[in-house]
């Protein structure tokens, strides 16, 4: 057999298996918050199918569950912002090394100033409102 052949089978059966695994993971999570969303439903409803104290209880539930989800979010942000900042820095110091003659790592300034948006985002509450 043709090694380039055999390269481009396993490189064929490599992407269906990674594809096939990102499909499974994608469906399984999708799974999970719904009976999360399910679960939750659930336990506010028969809490605020009680008394009045549970049930002002329950809503303070939601309101402080809400701040936690909008707090991860911002801290999903952050190192979204932080990881797209390393990766203009360390394109524009590989393109630099690698071609000295032209401007050409300057390209790794867009990534960079994309990470520097989402910190901005992340960090100043009249952008975010």
């Amino acid at each position: 057999m043709d090694a380039a052949v055999a390269l481009w089978e396993f490189l064929s059966v490599g992407a269906v298996a990674l594809f096939s695994f990102l499909a499974i993971a994608a469906w399984s999570e999708s799974r999970r918050r719904e009976r999360e969303a399910y679960y939750r439903t659930e336990a506010i409803r028969k809490l605020a199918e009680s008394t009045p104290d549970v049930a002002a209880s329950a809503l303070e539930f939601l309101r402080e569950q809400e701040r936690n989800d909008k707090e991860r979010v911002r801290a999903q942000i952050k190192i979204a912002g932080l990881v797209t900042c390393g990766v203009g820095i360390g394109m524009m110091v590989f393109l630099w090394a690698l071609i000295r003659e032209a401007p050409i790592y300057l390209s790794g300034s867009i990534p960079l100033l994309i990470g520097v948006a989402l910190l901005a985002w992340s960090y100043i509450p009249a952008l975010r409102d």
